[in-house]
């Protein structure tokens, strides 16, 4: 799809120009809620509703790659009840919209360790990335007890065995052959951070991959984050200078 898209009170957006990668840290489903009187899982049911729209939108311009974060490794700090509730969501929402989500070309794939998920969320996790491994569309990943810093870890050990193995001679590991261990392997970096609900950090998500992204901030809840809101996003990154430590010749 190429051409223009435009959008009320909106610059115009390229789509020939679009980002080749998208992440999003889903902020503020929490908030949300307790401004409306309501218990914070009515807020990750919105907020769930809320990833579907973006999906749709992200697959109906032509976004090649989108990573949202659903789950982190900090937030098995919360209650036992909102923790079994987001995962009992993230597993309705992969049964449930798996043919919607097959149907428009959309490829599922899930960063992070997958081992302390419920046995019935592996299941759904598996058959989603199998039934939709051939689509080339749209690749949607879903960062799911997913930690950067634990990325990173994993990484490194999976390094230190090859070369106890003697599979790999330390001098041959650069920043390519680091990247190749990582959960997010074989995907380019990031070129657009969106976070919503207008916390200013990275909040233990990408580290590696986000090293030259651009960020966009709304302090929007992530319920409240809409497809106007998204365009918005990717038009502000249009009018962007990306030099990746380099100096403009004219500097």
């Amino acid at each position: 799809m190429s051409g223009e898209l435009t959008a009320s009170a909106q610059p115009v957006l390229d789509l020939s120009r679009l980002p080749r990668h998208v992440a999003v840290i889903m902020d503020g489903n929490g908030r949300w809620a307790r401004a409306r009187g309501m218990p914070r899982t009515a807020g990750h049911r919105a907020g769930a509703d809320r990833l579907e729209e973006l999906v749709r939108t992200a697959a109906e311009i032509g976004l090649p790659i989108l990573t949202v974060f659903a789950f982190s490794t900090e937030n098995w700090r919360r209650s036992p009840g909102e923790v079994q509730a987001l995962f009992r969501l993230a597993e309705e929402l992969l049964r449930d919209k798996l043919d919607e989500f097959h149907r428009e070309g959309v490829r599922l794939a899930i960063l992070g360790d997958r081992t302390r998920l419920p046995v019935s969320l592996q299941r759904e996790i598996q058959r989603a990335e199998a039934v939709t491994a051939a689509n080339q569309r749209l690749r949607l990943n879903i960062a799911l007890n997913y930690g950067g810093r634990a990325d990173i870890l994993q990484a490194v050990r999976r390094l230190a065995e090859e070369v106890k193995q003697g599979e790999l001679d330390p001098a041959d590991i650069n920043e390519e052959v680091f990247a190749s261990r990582l959960y997010t392997a074989g995907l380019p970096d990031p070129d657009l951070l969106i976070r919503t609900g207008g916390e200013l950090r990275l909040s233990n998500f990408l580290l590696w991959p986000l090293a030259y992204t651009e960020i966009w901030v709304t302090d929007r809840h992530w319920p409240d984050f809409g497809r106007q809101e998204f365009l918005a996003a990717l038009a502000d990154y249009q009018q962007r200078q990306r030099r990746f430590g380099r100096v403009e010749s004219n500097s």
